[in-house]
């Protein structure tokens, strides 16, 4: 398998571990979670704006200075105080994003599991029922029927949960996949690779009896 391909499956596997961890944690810490995300978001924003706010400040002399600086600087401050503020808030937001990636994330093996069928690869069945049941779960967390900022936390914690486990699934039923690919690959190199020493063999000796 190539170093490309290893790298993009263990980054997945990771990517899936990690979601599973961050699922419990919004299931049995969703107060804690809200608070701990939102203070996070906030202090980026207000980093984020006062490093705006400095670089105009700094070109305020020079031609090369952008108004913009000024303005994206304190609409973060504003943002990130506004956000530390109402920690709440944010459980609305998370949803939304979170069911964005799933969905994309789970269509692209959805078109991988076409590509099995094409091959006619019995595996073609179960992660396309994998990826739809993600993005089912995707599309209901971009809805949002859920109220409340903690229930909703839990409900997107066991959401997130059951995506990472199907995802982790999914991604370690492609990868088993590609092992076996690239095994019968190999494995028809080296039967190539002995056939041509063969007739090499058997043109060599074939030039030596007619010397």
């Amino acid at each position: 398998m190539s170093k490309l391909i290893n790298n993009f499956f263990k980054s997945s596997i990771i990517g899936s571990i990690s979601l599973i961890i961050f699922g419990i944690l919004m299931i049995v810490q969703s107060e804690a979670t809200i608070m701990t995300i939102s203070y996070i978001i906030g202090g980026l924003l207000i980093a984020l704006g006062a490093i705006s706010i400095l670089k105009f400040f700094q070109k305020i002399t020079k031609e090369n200075r952008s108004d913009l600086d000024m303005v994206y600087g304190l609409v973060c401050v504003i943002l990130g105080i506004l956000i530390i503020d109402n920690p709440y808030a944010i459980a609305s937001v998370i949803p939304f994003i979170l069911g964005l990636i799933i969905i994309i994330n789970s269509a692209t093996k959805l078109q991988y599991s076409f590509e099995l069928k094409k091959e006619k690869n019995d595996l073609w069945i179960s992660t396309m029922l994998l990826s739809i049941i993600m993005v089912i779960c995707g599309t209901v967390l971009i809805f949002n029927p859920f109220k409340g900022a903690v229930l909703l936390t839990r409900l997107v914690g066991i959401f997130i949960l059951i995506y990472a486990i199907l995802d982790l699934i999914s991604t370690l039923v492609i990868k088993s996949n590609f092992n076996k690919i690239h095994d019968a690959i190999e494995e028809g190199v080296k039967e190539a690779d002995i056939v041509e020493e063969r007739d090499n063999k058997k043109k060599s000796k074939g030039k030596e009896k007619n010397k």
